[in-house]
């Protein structure tokens, strides 16, 4: 089983407003009337040891990245962040990085340009880098990793990402079922378990439909080393204690 990371709270963010979007669709954005320095705070209270952070704005203007905002957000906390969101260049990297961002997630770039993000991984070590796999999940159960802020399709799986950054060091994988991300309606945990009994040696993030304790207890018992939960912290759908004491827990809620 892959090393335990746990509850990951997350927030996503476009001009500084907290938000979530549904199938990552822009079109379908809530913003939340909440600041996203409490919010980030108020996770690390009640005990999160990681946080997730996603530049909306980046992700879909990487000429609008909101790198220097972020920085705030991260000097003002003292558990790891790791952020993503409009990773395009080098330098998207070390600016993040001198920000005080634990890991930088790479996204679609990993897809376009996989020679360029090999090379990051040599460059600043697979510690500090996760490679970000949103996915599209067909008829046969195969997942097609998407780019561009999800809206468009790569002819790449998951595990073909995988495999070509093993071979540069991958320690880190985020996956995310983009069918179920924003909906609450649970997560697709035959992939997990899959990505999970495959990959033994990574550490593998699950993302996405995560609504209740139950739909938490039954990612946990996949394997993934942690999973990132938003919406459903957001809109008090559960709790970051409530979330971590299910992820501990050694007895099942079948």
């Amino acid at each position: 089983m892959s090393q335990r990371e746990g509850i990951i709270p997350s927030i996503d963010l476009i001009d500084g407003k907290v938000v979530r979007l549904k199938k990552g669709d822009y079109a379908q954005q809530t913003t939340y009337d909440i600041d996203a320095l409490a919010a980030l705070k108020a996770y690390e209270k009640d005990g999160a040891k990681r946080l997730h952070i996603v530049d909306l704005t980046g992700a879909k203007d990487p000429q609008k990245r909101q790198t220097a905002y972020i920085g705030k957000l991260v000097e003002s906390l003292s558990v790891p962040i790791q952020v993503g969101g409009g990773v395009r260049t080098e330098e998207d990297v070390r600016r993040l990085l001198n920000a005080g961002v634990d890991r930088v997630v790479v996204g679609s770039l990993s897809v376009k340009e996989p020679l360029t993000v090999a090379r990051w991984f040599r460059l600043f070590g697979a510690n500090r880098l996760t490679l970000a796999l949103d996915c599209r999940v067909d008829d046969n159960g195969k997942a097609f990793v998407a780019t561009d802020a999800w809206r468009a399709d790569s002819d790449k799986t998951v595990e073909n990402l995988i495999d070509y950054y093993r071979r540069a060091g991958l320690k880190n994988v985020l996956c995310t079922d983009i069918a179920k991300d924003g909906m609450l309606g649970g997560t697709n945990t035959s992939l997990y378990r899959s990505l999970c009994e495959t990959y033994p040696d990574l550490v593998i993030e699950a993302s996405g439909g995560i609504g209740s304790l139950a739909d938490l207890e039954r990612l946990r018992q996949t394997g993934v080393a942690g999973v990132i939960i938003g919406r459903a912290f957001l809109e008090n759908q559960l709790t970051v204690k409530e979330a971590m004491q299910c992820w501990q827990s050694e007895s099942s809620l079948a």
